[in-house]
Parts: C-alpha cells; structure tokens; sequence
C-alpha cells in the first residue's frame, strides 16, 4: 500500500538512510515500497536523547533507519539494554514497555517506534510530578528555615 506525505517547504525526511530535505514549495511525495521513513519531527538526536525512555527511543530510531545489517543488530542490542534499564528504573511503566518490545520482537520497528513516545510521555509525567514535589519540599524547607532564622534573630536582640 502507498504512502502519501505531505513535504512542507523545509521539512526533512529520512527514507532508508537517507536524509531528504523540500528546498522549494510544499509538495506530495507518494512512495510506492516499503521503505523505513522517518519525518524530522519523530527524529531525536543522540544530544537529545538525555533520559532513559529517550534513550530507549534514539537505539531504536537506529534500528530502523540503519541499513547495515550489523549496524542495525547491535542498535537493538543497545535498545534492548536500555529498555531493560527503563524497566527497572521505572516498573510502573512495565506495559508500555512490552507492548514498544512485542513491536520490535514481531519485526514491527515502526510500530515500536510509536509506542516509544508513550514511554517519553509517561516519563515526562513522571519527571512532572516530580518536580512539583521536589518543589514544594524545597519551599517547605526555606519557609522552615526563615522561621528558624528568625527565631535566633529574637533571641539575639534579647541579649
């Protein structure tokens, strides 16, 4: 079955390898075989890839991009490692994560692909919650200090 994209004027795309860039008008590109493509807006640079489901996310961009047979078995080895350390860092996420592996296990890259983001979101959520908590103990703990801070001033000025 074709595919049809649409090429933006500036927009890039990787088709087999390939990075392919529209310098002129939009336009429509219809490809005939099955080829690993990937817009620019679903590429992560290895400067990008900076958190774990990230991480798992680039390896696997890798896999399905490389044509080098050898290239492509140690990404996925490299994705696997990393999927096995998003696991255990963060078990909660446990489903997403074979469902991204079942899609690699089945041949099914692309798919996996897909289902990758859904670990960067849930990761990102995580990370979210996080920080709001870290947040909150941090003022907590400057509200306790000026209080204390202030105490010792009064008892100074009492001296």
């Amino acid at each position: 079955m074709p595919l049809l994209i649409d090429f933006k004027s500036g927009d890039k795309l990787i088709i087999n390898g390939s990075v392919l860039e529209n310098i002129g008008g939009n336009t429509k590109i219809l490809v005939h075989n099955n080829s690993a493509i990937l817009r620019e807006k679903e590429v992560l640079s290895h400067e990008d890839a900076q958190t774990p489901a990230s991480r798992v996310y680039y390896e696997l961009q890798n896999a399905y991009i490389l044509l080098d047979p050898t290239e492509r078995d140690e990404s996925l080895k490299r994705f696997d490692q990393r999927l096995n350390e998003f696991i255990a860092a963060c078990p909660n996420a446990l489903d997403i994560a074979l469902k991204v592996r079942d899609h690699v296990q089945n041949e099914r890259v692309y798919k996996g692909l897909k289902e990758a983001q859904n670990l960067i979101k849930y990761e990102s959520n995580v990370l979210a919650q996080f920080s709001k908590q870290l947040k909150a103990f941090l003022a907590e703990n400057e509200q306790d200090e000026t209080n204390s801070i202030d105490s010792d001033t009064v008892v100074d000025d009492i001296s």
